[in-house]
Order: structure tokens, then C-alpha cells, then sequence
């Protein structure tokens, strides 16, 4: 029996090697994983030519999964750079990899990563028509646009970030309901402005049906842009982020309808208290659709430190829905990441995860923490290096303050509550200053 993608196979009761691959990784029964594939509310990312892919599952019923943006831009040209950082990347666990390329030659790199690369790749072709063409916006015409969605697609590319949310008549509502900083997405102020310039409709909302067509062809997902997602706190949960929503809630159903996988993006900066109900929005609208969230940021004070201003609103959002976090570094809104940046936020993203893993009660998430403590317990300091999410940096710091004493660390030394207690409870004396 025939099938175009993931979803349409587990329509018809077809099992893919990337279903058996990612039901093994879940700890899932295939049948549970293909009901929830039928219903949209589980995703496998996989482009058919992205040959060396290690298929992941997305959902909010899966472990959390995170992805890393990089890419080239005109300030930071070096490719072999970005190369590294990828691969640095997928070592520390990443499960995606977002090409924000934009500037030179894409092309190549976007090809080196889906033919080198495991992790899911993904990339938005809005940037990239405006580097491809080499002329100015107001001139790529509607056709131009698909075709740059196509190139992509014989790429190998496995998802797709395409602002199709943002229609005339979200657009209008926006210029009439001000922002306190308008639209921060790249893609989304790019879309506004043709619209803008050239009182054309989206083309991608637009031509929605013949993109789906692409997709189909090569079975990549469609990831829905958040154009109007807020870019700070006052903008958060407005008119034109849930309006914008209510559209790719419709154009989710249309994509099912071809048998193409969905996922949401949701907003960026949001504070604490509305978290949890933006993802019960998200979830009744776009019928629980994967749900995609940058960050979000919890305060819009703390630049330098946004990778953990965006762990904490990440962490939230994947408890109560979200299912996928893009990961924010240190450098968010001040410059591109360098191998540092990325590395914490990597970190803060996968502490962000996991956490959310524990609290939805996902299945074998808190054996990692079981065997920590256990480690702990018996102050096996090898066990827990090789525990740790950064074996390095945990290795690292021991190493720079070294204890009199291996089985304690220099925060305690002898009054170390969890050596006296292993010593008592064994029957020995305990006798703190004398040792």
C-alpha cells in the first residue's frame, strides 16, 4: 500500500521505519503513535530526501524537543563556523536545526545540512527569496515566492516555517490596533511590507493549497508562522497574536485535509500568568496541533541573560502544551551566538524540557534524576559526571576547587550532611572537627 506522508500512512495503518524508530525512543506503542499521527497531534518531521535524518517525534505527549537556530548572515559569513556549531550542537542533544541563513551562498549550506546532518532541518523561505533574487522586495512576484518553497523542498529540508497567517485582514487589524513594538518577526515584517508595497494579498495564504502540494510531494511539515507573535510583554495575548492564531487554526484543518503535517508557532515574550492559558487557546484552536514556542521570554529586562528568561517561560509552556521550544541564547537581541552562546542555550533549553518532562509525567523522564540522586547518594562523583546534562562543566568546576577530602566537595567539607548520614546509618561515629 502506497503513501505520500508520515500522517497519511498512519491514516491508512501503514508503519514507516521512522514511526518504528520513534516509538522505540518513546517508549510508545506503534498503534498509540500512529492514532495520534492520524489526528495531527503527533508529527515525525522527514523530508523524503533528507536520507541521513534520525527521525524524532513531535507532541505534546512526547518528551519536549528543542531546536537551534543558526545560520550565515553579512556579519558573520564563516560557514565552516556554523558547520561547527551544528555539530556541536546535535553532540549536546539538540533534535533540530534551524537555517536562518541570510546572506551569500544558502544554497550550500542548506544542502550540507541535509546531507550531513541528523537532526531535523528546518528553514523559512521568506529569507532566503530575498537573498536568492538579488533585487528588491516589492519586485519578487507571487510566483517567486512558491518558487523559493519548492527549491527548499528538493533540498531536503524537513519543515518549513511559512508566515501565511498574516492575510490582508489580519494586517489591517494590526495597523489599527497599535503595538508597543509592532511585528518582530524577520519573516513577518518582511510579508507585511510586500503587502504593503504591493497591495497584493500573502502569497503564501494566498497559494496555501499549492505549497500544501509541495509539502505533500516530499512530506515536509508545515510550520506555521506567528507573524504577530509579541515582542514584549505589553503586546502579549492581543488582538492581532489571537486573531493570527484563529487563522492558523483554519489552515491547520486544510493541511490535515491533504494529509500534511502541522505544527503552531506560538508567541515570544509573554508574561508568567498568561502562559497557560495561551497554550489551552492554542490547543482548542488548532485541535492539538504541535505546538512550537520561541522561548517564551518572561521579562523584557534581562539582555545578556534571556536564555534563562526564556527557560523559565519554555518550561511552562511545555508542561502545559507546547511541545517543541526553540532555544534563546545569551546573545538574543544583542548579536549572533558564537560556540558559547550556543552551548547555553542549548543547556537552558534542554533544563527547560525536561523539567516539563517530569512534570507531565512522561514516561521514564524522571529515571534520569532517580539515577542522579542515587549517584549522589553514594557520592559517586564519576556516576555523576556522566549524569550530568554538561558532563564538562560539572567536571570542570570540581576540578578548580579540589576538597581536602574525595568524598566531600569543597562547599562542605566534613559537615557534608550526605556522608554523615550514609556513616550514622551504618553504625559508625560521626565526629565533624576532629576529622
Amino acid at each position: 500500500m502506497n503513501y505520500t506522508t508520515q500522517m497519511d500512512a498512519a491514516r491508512k495503518g501503514i508503519v514507516t521505519k521512522e514511526m518504528e524508530a520513534v516509538a522505540a525512543k518513546e517508549q510508545m506503542g506503534l498503534k498509540e503513535l500512529m492514532d495520534y499521527m492520524a489526528k495531527g497531534q503527533i508529527i515525525i518531521p522527514c523530508n523524503k530526501r533528507h536520507t541521513c535524518i534520525e527521525p524524532n517525534g513531535i507532541g505534546s505527549m512526547l518528551k519536549t524537543k528543542i531546536n537551534v537556530n543558526l545560520g550565515i548572515s553579512r556579519d558573520w559569513k564563516d560557514m565552516d563556523m556554523e558547520i561547527e556549531k551544528v555539530n556541536n550542537a546535535v553532540k549536546m542533544g539538540a533534535e533540530s536545526i534551524m537555517d536562518l541563513s541570510s546572506y551569500g551562498d544558502t544554497r550550500t549550506f542548506r544542502k550540507r545540512l541535509t546531507q550531513e546532518c541528523p537532526a531535523i532541518i528546518g528553514t523559512v523561505p521568506i529569507y532566503d527569496a530575498v537573498v536568492y533574487y538579488h533585487k528588491p522586495l516589492k519586485e519578487i512576484t507571487s510566483q517567486e515566492w512558491l518558487d523559493i518553497v519548492r527549491m527548499h523542498a528538493e533540498d531536503g529540508v524537513d519543515f518549513m516555517t511559512i508566515h501565511c497567517g498574516i492575510n490582508k485582514e489580519t494586517a489591517g487589524r494590526f495597523k489599527r490596533n497599535k503595538r508597543l513594538t509592532n511585528i518582530v518577526s524577520r519573516g513577518g515584517s518582511i510579508i507585511f511590507a510586500w503587502m504593503e508595497m504591493t497591495g497584493q494579498e500573502n502569497p503564501f495564504y494566498e497559494h496555501y493549497d499549492e505549497i500544501l502540494d509541495i509539502c505533500q510531494e516530499y512530506d515536509i511539515t508545515m510550520s506555521l508562522g506567528d507573524a504577530c507573535r509579541p515582542g514584549c510583554l505589553k503586546d502579549a495575548s492581543d488582538i492581532s497574536q489571537i486573531e493570527e492564531l484563529i487563522t492558523l487554526g483554519e489552515l491547520t484543518k486544510r493541511a490535515w485535509e491533504k494529509n500534511v503535517q502541522v505544527m503552531v508557532e506560538g508567541p515570544g515574550h509573554m508574561p508568567l500568568n498568561q502562559i497557560a492559558a495561551n497554550m489551552e487557546i492554542q490547543k482548542t484552536i488548532c485541535q492539538g496541533a504541535p505546538f512550537y514556542v520561541l522561548g517564551p521570554l518572561v521579562t523584557d529586562v534581562a539582555p545578556g541573560y534571556d536564555h534563562i528568561t526564556a527557560a523559565i517561560g519554555g518550561a511552562i509552556a511545555a508542561t502545559y502544551g507546547a511541545s517543541f521550544l526553540c532555544y534563546v541564547t545569551p546573545a538574543e537581541h544583542l548579536r549572533l551566538p558564537n560556540l558559547e552562546d550556543v552551548k547555553e542555550g542549548i543547556i537552558a533549553s534542554r533544563i527547560a524540557a525536561h523539567a516539563a518532562d517530569i512534570a507531565k509525567g512522561i514516561k521514564g523522564a524522571r529515571d534520569w534524576d532517580d539515577q542522579m540522586s542515587t549517584a549522589r547518594k553514594k557520592l559517586d562523583w564519576e556516576a555523576m559526571f556522566d549524569l550530568s546534562m554538561d558532563p564538562e562543566k560539572a567536571r570542570r568546576y570540581r576540578a578548580e576547587a579540589k576538597p581536602e577530602k574525595e568524598d566531600t566537595c569543597s562547599m562542605c567539607g566534613n559537615f557534608c550532611a550526605v556522608k554523615n548520614m550514609n556513616r550514622i546509618l551504618d553504625g559508625e561515629i560521626v565526629n565533624i572537627y576532629d576529622e
